[in-house]
């Protein structure tokens, strides 16, 4: 039978217990906490922008530390901002003499907290980020996983927003993973992007394409230069081959500007990968060779046919050379060199067919 000595002893060893539960809980809480926040201060990063004399244009670029893989490197990201977007800073203190400021730089995955200093409309100094509390719950709301501290400090910085997330969703892309959401912001595809493209009729369905289109130079100028050029309606997979391949539209207007007009893509993709230049169609041009097609000037360049090589054959007295002769003197080696060395044996009269025989008899 117990006494109440006993129940006594069994209560304090009770309470006891529980002081130390209490205790060892929150320790546990502490430490948990102290981790997060130290996790919330580790991304930090540099900032500079840069207000644009006479418009309205906000350049802002930021530097920080990013993982990949399991491993960390610098990051760098620039893009333009709106004055709205930077909530504390007046276009009054960007451009005063010299003032401190401190503003904050808030996307849909948190904000960036930012200190520093600006002169003449340019500023440059620290932040700290700070994840906004519902992002995570609202990614949760349409499907994605929750992310992780690094995901969505990289969320912040790509501008992968809800917006471009119902986007997707509205233009009937399939529902990317949580981690292939982050690549589209990664690769530069912002809300921007994906609206100019389907006001260009571009819907592709998959995001991989995006980032695919993106990655490969496919910005939203450059079809619209293409369709401005003529080029219109072109599948995405065009777009990318040209782009691929350099042809730009500054080549097409330096064609165009040398009489070729309205090329198919496909030859201006062939003059480029046989390096057809515009400095060779100009340089060719002022020696004579005027409005030469596509198919001479790839057989030229394919044979080693320079301007200069032009030149020194005229200038040793063959005038009239065709485009035919110039690639066969070329293929059997008569270089400039050799004409002159056949000139000082007194064989200076011999036509262009003759020292291609005596080229090939191994004449010196």
């Amino acid at each position: 039978m117990k006494t109440f000595q006993d129940s006594h002893a069994v209560s304090r060893r009770l309470m006891l217990a529980l002081a130390v539960l209490a205790l060892t809980l929150g320790c546990a809480s502490v430490r948990y906490t102290a981790s997060a926040l130290a996790q919330a201060d580790s991304f930090t990063g540099q900032w500079m922008i840069e207000f644009r004399k006479g418009d309205s244009g906000i350049q802002m670029t930021l530097r920080y530390r990013s993982k990949e893989d399991g491993r960390g490197f610098n990051s760098t990201s620039s893009f333009e901002v709106e004055p709205v977007q930077l909530q504390g800073l007046t276009r009054e203190q960007a451009m005063s003499g010299g003032s401190h400021v401190q503003f904050q730089f808030k996307r849909d995955a948190g904000t960036l907290n930012c200190e520093g200093w600006f002169k003449d409309g340019s500023g440059s100094g620290h932040f700290t980020f700070t994840p906004a509390p519902g992002f995570a719950a609202e990614l949760k709301s349409r499907g994605y996983g929750v992310p992780t501290a690094e995901q969505q400090f990289s969320m912040a910085i790509e501008d992968v927003s809800l917006s471009l997330i119902e986007e997707l969703r509205v233009q009937g892309y399939e529902r990317p993973p949580l981690e292939q959401l982050i690549r589209l912001g990664t690769h530069g595809v912002r809300l921007d992007y994906l609206r100019g493209l389907k006001a260009m009729g571009y819907t592709l369905g998959s995001v991989e394409d995006l980032i695919r289109m993106r990655d490969h130079g496919v910005t939203l100028s450059f079809i619209r230069e293409l369709a401005a050029a003529g080029y219109t309606e072109l599948p995405a997979e065009t777009l990318i081959r040209t782009r691929d391949h350099g042809v730009s539209t500054s080549f097409i207007k330096e064609l165009k500007a040398a009489g070729y007009e309205r090329l198919p893509l496909e030859q201006l993709i062939r003059m480029r990968d046989h390096g057809v230049s515009i400095s060779f169609i100009k340089g060719m041009g002022a020696l004579g060779y005027t409005q030469l097609s596509v198919e001479e000037l790839v057989r030229m360049r394919d044979h080693g046919v320079t301007v200069e090589f032009t030149k020194e054959i005229k200038e040793l007295g063959y005038e009239q050379v065709t485009t035919e002769q110039l690639i066969r003197l070329r293929d059997h080696g008569v270089t400039a060199d050799f004409i002159q060395r056949m000139k000082a044996r007194g064989l200076g009269n011999l036509s262009l067919e003759e020292l291609v025989r005596l080229r090939d008899r191994g004449g010196e």
